[in-house]
């Protein structure tokens, strides 16, 4: 989730620290009123947006910052693409073109993107991480999901 929204490794490392050291020091505050992950979750994207914010960031990428975990992964390539060169990069700058529109995307609603899209967690919990009605987390959902469709329409085939 970090790294989904400074796409940059070494903000990552830093902020991962950070966030690691943070809950550490809080631990004794976790109170169990939501589960441990939702606690250290929220924790992790409230620093991350502070991060953002503090730094004004509209993150650049260069093909060397790209994940190539995509490049690899069975459950997003298809398997025919082999060894065929211009499958891989295609792929690449598909990747590189959705991680350049998800950085143009405010933090708000690229945390939103990262947790349900990426993470897979559900509206509920990222109202809690978020500290946020479920209609504000399904609002900012559908607007960036419409800003990420005009931005990659060229895309479609």
């Amino acid at each position: 989730m970090v790294y989904n929204m400074t796409s940059h490794h070494e903000d990552t490392n830093d902020l991962l620290q950070d966030i690691f050291a943070k809950a550490f020091q809080s631990i004794e505050k976790f109170r169990g009123q939501s589960s441990f992950y939702t606690w250290i979750y929220t924790i992790a994207v409230n620093m991350t947006l502070n991060f953002l914010k503090k730094k004004n960031r509209i993150a650049g990428l260069s093909l060397n910052e790209l994940d190539h975990t995509a490049l690899t992964d069975p459950a997003l390539i298809d398997s025919s693409i082999g060894a065929n060169p211009v499958a891989i990069s295609e792929l690449k700058y598909l990747q590189k073109r959705l991680n350049e529109a998800m950085q143009e995307l405010s933090e708000e609603h690229r945390a939103v993107v990262t947790m349900f899209d990426i993470q897979g967690i559900p509206h509920s919990t990222i109202c809690e991480i978020l500290k946020v009605s479920e209609g504000t987390v399904r609002s900012r959902l559908h607007y960036a999901h419409q800003y990420l469709q005009g931005r990659l329409q060229d895309l479609r085939k």
